[in-house]
C-alpha cells in the first residue's frame, strides 16, 4: 500500500508577479504545461499500482485552491492537513505519517514537493519501483538526480557501496551546495547526485528514525496529532501547539543522521522551477532562443523569457532578459539575475503592498473576484459566484455596496429581506447590513460590486453564517 504525501506549502516567490503567496507557483498553470505543478505531480502517479488516496499538507490560506484542483482531478477524498505555520519538511512528513498510520497498516509513503517539474513520467515510475524494495526492507530512501552540470545552487549526496539487484546506492554523505570548483569535482567523479528532495520510506522506519534523532520535532508532531481539529474535508493542525515545533527538513533531521539511508538514481528531465531562468530553460523556444507567451511582439530580442498575461508587450534590442507582465505588475530582470527576484518581493512585504500577495483576480470557495479598479474610497470588482455556491452572511461597519447582475439570477439576502437580481437590476447594501449574495441555480452567475466608504479592505469583515467553516 503506497500513500502520496504531497507537500505543498511553498511561496514561490522568485517567480513573482505570477506566484504569489496567496496563489504560490504549485497551483498555477504555466504556458506548455497541462494543469498546474501540484495537479502534474499526482496525475505522473496514475501508473503506480496498489496506490491509495494522497495526503496533502498545505498552508491554511491554500485549502480551498487544493480542494478545488484535486476535485477537477476527481481526487475528492483526500486528507487535507492544514499548516496554521510553516515549519518545513520533517514535521509535514511527521504529521503525515502519523495520519496514515492511523487509518492503515503501516503504510510505505512517497513524499513529494509539489512544485516539481518531471518531463519523462516512465523514467520517474521505474524509479519509483527501484525505491519500492528498499523502502519495504525499512530502508529510508531518498532520489537522487544525476547531475549534468557543475550545478552550484542544490545540495549533493554521495554515493556509497551498490544495493544488490540494483535497488540503489547506500548514502555515504550529503553535502552542502558547493563552490564551482567543488560542483565540476562532484559531476567529474560520477559519484554524486543532486538531492531531489523525494522521498520513500514506511510510515513507521520515518518516525522511528525522526525520534532517534530528532525527539523533540517527534514529540511536537505526536501532540499536534493528538489535538487535530478533524473536519469533513480538512484536518487543522493546532496552531497553538505546531508553532512551538522547530523549524527542520527531512535531510538535516533525519536523512544525514540516519544508518537506513539509501539513494536510488533517477534521470527524469527534472526541474525545481526555482526561478525564471528555469522556466526559460524548459520551455520550447524559438530561432532566436526566445520563450514567448502571451500577447508579445519582439525585434532583435534574443535568448529571453517574455510572458504577457492581459495586454500588448513589445520588446525590442535585449539579450537575456526576462519581461512577465500581469494584471497589475510588470517584472524586468537580467535572465542571470532571476534570483534575486526573491528580493524584490521582500521589499513589496516590508512596503505591505498587496501585490506581494494578491493578484486582481482571487479565488474564493464560492468563485472569484477580479478588482478592476480602485482609488481612495471607491472600488470596482467583478464577482463570480459558482453554481450553487454562496457566500458568507456577513457585515462590513466601514463600506456600502453597490451590486448590478450582470448574467444569471442572484438570490439577496439584505437584513429582513430576501430577494431575486436579474441581469441589469441593482441594490445597495448599507453599512452595517447583515446581506448575503447566493446563486441558486446550476450556472455561474457574474455581477459588478461598487464599493464606497472610508476603508476598503478585505477584513472589514463580519461572518455569521458560512457554508465553508470561515465563521
Amino acid at each position: 500500500m503506497l500513500i502520496p504525501v504531497i507537500l505543498a506549502g511553498g511561496v514561490g516567490s522568485r517567480l513573482w508577479p505570477v506566484s504569489r503567496s496567496l496563489l504560490p507557483k504549485q497551483f498555477i498553470e504555466f504556458p506548455d504545461m497541462q494543469g498546474s505543478l501540484f495537479q502534474s505531480t499526482l496525475s505522473r502517479l496514475e501508473g503506480v499500482s496498489d496506490l491509495e488516496d494522497p495526503i496533502v499538507v498545505c498552508n491554511t490560506d491554500h485549502r480551498f485552491l487544493v480542494a478545488e484542483q484535486l476535485r477537477q482531478l476527481g481526487k475528492e477524498h483526500c486528507n487535507i492537513l492544514l499548516e496554521p505555520v510553516g515549519r518545513n519538511t520533517a514535521p509535514a512528513a511527521a504529521l503525515a505519517a502519523l495520519c496514515a498510520l492511523q487509518d492503515n497498516v503501516d503504510p510505505l509513503l512517497l513524499v513529494l514537493p509539489a512544485d516539481h517539474l518531471i518531463q519523462d513520467e516512465t523514467a520517474f515510475l521505474q524509479a519509483i519501483a527501484q525505491a519500492l524494495l528498499s523502502a519495504k526492507q525499512g530502508k529510508l530512501v531518498t532520489f537522487g538526480l544525476v547531475p549534468s552540470v557543475p550545478e552550484t545552487g542544490y545540495g549533493y549526496i554521495q554515493k556509497g557501496a551498490q544495493l544488490g539487484g540494483e535497488n540503489g546506492y547506500c548514502v555515504e554523505q550529503f553535502v552542502e551546495k558547493p563552490d564551482q570548483e567543488t560542483a565540476q569535482a562532484y559531476l567529474d567523479s560520477g559519484n554524486y547526485f543532486w538531492n531531489s528532495g523525494m522521498f520513500l520510506f514506511s510510515a513507521s522506519a520515518y518516525l522511528a528514525e525522526l525520534k532517534r534523532h530528532a525527539s523533540d520535532i517527534f514529540d511536537s508532531c505526536h501532540q499536534a496529532h493528538t489535538s487535530l481539529e478533524r473536519g469533513e474535508d480538512f484536518h487543522l493542525i493546532p496552531e497553538s501547539i505546531f508553532a512551538s515545533c522547530r523549524s527542520d527538513s527531512i535531510d538535516y533531521a533525519v536523512m544525514e543522521k540516519t544508518a537506513s539511508a539509501v539513494v536510488v538514481p533517477l534521470e527524469a528531465g527534472w526541474n525545481d522551477l526555482g526561478a525564471w531562468d528555469a522556466l526559460w530553460e524548459v520551455r520550447d523556444k524559438d530561432e532566436q532562443g526566445n520563450a514567448l507567451s502571451g500577447d508579445v511582439v519582439t525585434f532583435d530580442v534574443k535568448n529571453s523569457y517574455i510572458q504577457s498575461q492581459s495586454r500588448l508587450v513589445a520588446v525590442a534590442g535585449i539579450r537575456d532578459v526576462v519581461v512577465v507582465e500581469t494584471a497589475d505588475a510588470v517584472l524586468v530582470t537580467d535572465r542571470s539575475q532571476a534570483q534575486s527576484v526573491k528580493i524584490l518581493v521582500q521589499q513589496l512585504q516590508d512596503q505591505q503592498r498587496e501585490e506581494s500577495a494578491l493578484h486582481r483576480l482571487v479565488y474564493r470557495p464560492w468563485g472569484s473576484y477580479e478588482s478592476l479598479s480602485s482609488r481612495p474610497g471607491c472600488q470596482v470588482k467583478h464577482i463570480v459566484v459558482n453554481a450553487g455556491a454562496s457566500l458568507s452572511l456577513q457585515l462590513h461597519h466601514k463600506r456600502a455596496e453597490h451590486w448590478i447582475v450582470l448574467k444569471g439570477v442572484a438570490l439577496v439576502t439584505c437584513d429582513n429581506k430576501e430577494f431575486e437580481l436579474r441581469p441589469n437590476e441593482s441594490t445597495y447594501i448599507p453599512v452595517g447590513s447583515k446581506h448575503r449574495l447566493t446563486n441558486p441555480s446550476n450556472n455561474p452567475i457574474e455581477i459588478i460590486e461598487i464599493q464606497f466608504g472610508e476603508y476598503l479592505g478585505e477584513d472589514d469583515i463580519v461572518r455569521f453564517e458560512d457554508l465553508y467553516n470561515r465563521v
